[in-house]
């Protein structure tokens, strides 16, 4: 059983947390843009999933349950499935990189405009793909 609110939710504060980004763009805060938008990219799929009536797994990838219950999710979904699976695998390592760094890496210097603009772009082609017009 999941809670039918939270999916609502998570899709609510993903809508939000897009228009953020343009501060931290802005900002050419790249590191901050990349952490944001897979955060911005896990909300959105942990919606999609709990849409679908599944409970998503308390992890950033949720690429293995989007496979796995392919057949449940938005015929939109469906369609680009290879491509957001792709992309939550990679997600998961530069949500944490981008955020937190490494002994040998600083996330101001590594990460780049270029990929800002990529991990924003998928932030947002997720919430427009996820978004339903209001009637």
């Amino acid at each position: 059983m999941t809670n039918k609110s939270l999916a609502a939710d998570y899709l609510k504060r993903s809508k939000s947390r897009l228009k953020a980004l343009d501060v931290l763009y802005m900002d050419q805060n790249w590191a901050d843009v990349v952490q944001k938008s897979k955060e911005i990219s896990e909300l959105v799929l942990m919606s999609v999933l709990r849409t679908a009536h599944l409970d998503p797994p308390r992890t950033h990838d949720v690429s293995q349950d989007l496979e796995e219950h392919s057949s449940l999710l938005p015929e939109k979904i469906q369609k680009n499935l290879k491509k957001i699976t792709k992309f939550s695998k990679s997600m998961r390592r530069d949500r944490e990189l981008s955020f937190y760094g490494t002994e040998d890496l600083t996330p101001s210097e590594f990460y780049q405009k270029e990929d800002a603009d990529e991990a924003r772009e998928w932030a947002q082609f997720l919430v427009e793909l996820t978004d339903t017009p209001k009637s």
